[in-house]
């Protein structure tokens, strides 16, 4: 695994926490939760493409067809 994806998570972590504090400081908790399900949304995809790499590696490792 490489380092670059976890601070590609953080990353989205935490602009996602910012966008989250401006819209809820000018009163769009609408937004705010969207923008939150978003973010939770685009680090479910690398995960679970992650996860995914993981079972194809495996499979191929143990040929399992």
């Amino acid at each position: 695994m490489e380092v670059s994806i976890l601070f590609k998570i953080g990353a989205i972590g935490i602009l996602t926490t910012v966008i989250c504090q401006i819209f809820q400081h000018q009163g769009r908790n609408d937004l705010s939760t969207l923008t939150g399900l978003a973010g939770l949304v685009i680090i479910l995809i690398i995960v679970l493409t992650m996860v995914s790499n993981l079972f194809d590696t495996i499979k191929g490792l143990f040929e399992l067809y």
